[in-house]
């Protein structure tokens, strides 16, 4: 069944490598600024809405690309995504999941070639090979429709924040699991506005992350990649 492939691309066991990122939360809860249930969820909800219209676009041009043979189409998404990040923490996120993805997709689908020539081109220098990319890759292959691609995004970024609070924020299993239902009920609303979105129209401005970001690289905080 094709749901059973959404079920397997969103697990948190997805060996993509996410428990290595907090998407700037480790540095958020040392600094104080997300302390609990309640900023835990206003934080969540911004990197949600910040992937949405940045991640979230490339993901879906990226999908399309696959579905319409366009290769070129997928390696100018995969560049505007990279341009479009600030930080290097983010950067190196998007890359490294992008990378794994990539080379796990060779195996999950042996017998097309738009992994292995993307892989090809990353290992090359040619494309930076960013997750979001990686994804609308898997799930056109897969079978998947777009708007199921944005729904797993959207719980990938909410569930990363989340899995890493309870490892340094003062919340519990109840308060992230309300959180994910929530949030998780507002995908589809920002699904309806990221669709139509060019790369010109991509915007996440929530400078406290980039901020984040940069204290994290020189911070003393490291349970985390970011």
């Amino acid at each position: 069944m094709v749901i059973t492939r959404l079920l397997q691309f969103t697990d948190s066991t997805f060996p993509v490598g996410t428990f290595s990122f907090s998407n700037g939360l480790e540095t958020a809860s040392y600094e104080k600024i997300v302390t609990d249930a309640d900023t835990l969820e206003q934080y969540t909800r911004s990197a949600a809405m910040q992937a949405a219209f940045s991640d979230g676009v490339t993901a879906l041009h990226a999908f399309r690309a696959v579905k319409a043979g366009d290769y070129d189409a997928l390696t100018l998404a995969d560049e505007r995504l990279m341009l479009f990040k600030m930080n290097d923490e983010a950067r190196l996120m998007l890359s490294r999941m992008g990378k794994k993805l990539a080379e796990l997709g060779i195996k999950l689908f042996p017998e097309d070639k738009w992994f292995s020539r993307w892989l090809d081109d990353i290992n090359a220098g040619n494309t930076p090979g960013t997750y979001p990319v990686a994804q609308g890759i898997a799930f056109a292959l897969a079978g998947l429709d777009e708007k199921e691609l944005f729904a797993s995004h959207q719980y990938g970024v909410i569930n990363m924040v989340l899995s890493a609070a309870l490892r340094c924020v003062r919340v519990s299993h109840y308060d992230t699991q309300k959180i994910l239902l929530k949030l998780g009920d507002e995908a589809e609303g920002l699904y309806e506005r990221a669709k139509s979105m060019r790369f010109e129209d991509m915007n996440c401005f929530v400078p406290e992350m980039d901020i984040f970001a940069s204290l994290h690289e020189k911070g003393a905080m490291r349970m985390f990649m970011n």
